[in-house]
């Protein structure tokens, strides 16, 4: 794998079901609907770079608010 490629592994493998779940209430905050099965395959990426910009913002927001009530 060349140097800077992401591998896309989750550091803490008991966090992925809570990021599972708070990536399908991200996709479904910004209007998209994920098949029952999960499979996401028909969506395009634009929509799903969205969804990871808005898990982003929302993380950040969420740092910011525990720093500020410290």
């Amino acid at each position: 794998m060349a140097a800077g490629q992401r591998t896309n592994q989750v550091l803490v493998p008991q966090a992925r079901p809570a990021l599972d779940r708070f990536k399908w209430e991200t996709a479904k905050a910004v209007g998209i609907n994920i098949p029952e099965g999960g499979y996401g395959g028909d969506i395009p990426s634009k929509m799903w770079g969205a969804v990871g910009g808005n898990m982003v913002r929302t993380m950040i927001q969420s740092y910011e608010q525990s720093l500020a009530g410290r």
